[in-house]
């Protein structure tokens, strides 16, 4: 498979530098977001517990697309002393092999994303900007432990054709065509979740909703524009 990214060694730097940025945006704090991308047949992801500021290439971990989710991380090929990926491994090498048209995984727990799936709430057609998530909703994942295989199957399946979507007590994930394209639907994803939970304090009933048709409309105008949305 042809992927946008080839080069390993400049693509782990890519990948800190975009967890950096996602931090500097207020969009993640600590060490709570995990973020992976597609390299051939290949899933590099950040390893699990180590602040982003004193991340090193070499700390990127590097996990095989084949395979199930029930196996442990380590393989032959993996070389001695490689750290643990993030506890979210697996449903980031889910979706990734769910969505071949997805190159990057975006996770983390932006304030707002997490308020609404506190409340086990999805976004609805509340504004256009929805489109760019592939659908007329931004949909919720049902609850399950982090890092379970559970959680990964829910994710792959709530997420279905859409290019974002939000879990339910835990917070948001988005795919990207590449790692800045899913940073900005998590940033938009974001700003979303905030205008639609002040929308619901505005106004008795909350928002008024854009129409199906009005959301296919919104989805040709913003695919026109060059902004991938349906899958």
């Amino acid at each position: 498979m042809t992927t946008p990214y080839s080069d390993a060694p400049a693509l782990r730097q890519t990948l800190i530098d975009t967890c950096r940025r996602m931090n500097d945006l207020g969009l993640n704090q600590g060490t709570a977001g995990n973020i992976s991308v597609r390299c051939g047949e290949t899933m590099l992801i950040t390893p699990s517990g180590v602040p982003y500021d004193r991340m090193t290439p070499q700390m990127i971990v590097p996990l095989p697309l084949a395979g199930g989710l029930d196996h442990p991380f380590a393989t032959p090929e993996t070389p001695s002393g490689v750290l643990a990926p993030s506890s979210e491994w697996r449903f980031h090498k889910a979706l990734l092999q769910a969505r071949p048209d997805m190159q990057a995984v975006v996770h983390a727990h932006p304030v707002h994303c997490t308020a609404l799936a506190m409340t086990r709430q999805e976004i609805p057609a509340c504004h256009y900007m929805v489109a760019i998530f592939g659908g007329k909703h931004v949909p919720l994942a049902p609850y399950a432990l982090f890092g379970s295989a559970e959680l990964a199957s829910g994710v792959v399946t709530a997420m279905g054709p859409h290019h974002g979507c939000l879990m339910a007590n835990h917070g948001a994930t988005v795919l990207g065509e590449t790692l800045d394209k899913g940073l900005w639907r998590l940033e938009e994803l974001e700003a979303l979740a905030r205008g639609y939970l002040l929308s619901l304090q505005a106004a008795e009933g909350g928002p008024h909703l854009l129409s199906d048709a009005e959301m296919d409309a919104a989805l040709v105008a913003i695919g026109n524009y060059g902004l991938k949305t349906t899958a």
